[in-house]
């Protein structure tokens, strides 16, 4: 196949995607880039337009898509309008699961930043997230809304034979 002019070379390709030359080369393995021509001399040559679907290609396999459905998606094109509604149905679904991964990356962040927040105030009052606290100290740390949640109410009155261990910034309760 000879291939027009304004094509790119692949190590063009690559320098625009980011992606390796030898992933280029494995993507065409597997079917997931129909586009690639070759020049008389075999050298793969991609259309302008290669770019924009090797990005899609891209975005779907980094957001979770098998590799079986990306070609069942590529497979389902040739510009048909028989098969929009099978390509469609795949790029819904995927958008969900997008969706939902988002949501819970959320809940994940929230509960880091939170965390985060637990070791700077642990910090400020200069202590370590290991340390063992003398009931006195768990009041006050209780009272700086470090450990909300984390320690039964009557923890500070269990007396001498309790301490307070803070273990990666929860608090433990440990009977002596």
């Amino acid at each position: 196949m000879v291939a027009s002019p304004d094509t790119l070379g692949i190590r063009q390709v690559s320098e625009e995607t980011g992606l390796s030359i030898d992933t280029l080369r494995w993507y065409e393995r597997e079917g997931l880039l129909p586009l690639v021509e070759r020049n008389a001399g075999g050298q793969r040559r991609y259309p302008p337009g290669a770019l924009r679907f090797i990005r899609l290609v891209q975005a779907l396999r980094r957001t979770g898509m098998p590799v079986a459905e990306v070609r069942q998606f590529i497979e389902a094109g040739g510009g048909e309008l028989a098969h929009h509604p099978e390509r469609m149905a795949l790029l819904e679904r995927q958008c969900g699961a997008i969706e939902q991964r988002l949501a819970e990356l959320q809940d994940d962040l929230a509960v880091v930043r939170a965390k985060i927040a637990t070791y700077r105030r642990l910090i400020a009052r200069g202590l370590d997230c290991e340390d063992e606290l003398s009931p006195d100290l768990v009041d006050q740390v209780r009272a700086d809304g470090l450990l909300t949640g984390l320690l039964p109410p009557s923890a500070p009155s269990q007396g001498p034979a309790a301490s307070l261990r803070v273990v990666g910034g929860e608090g433990v309760l440990r009977q002596r």
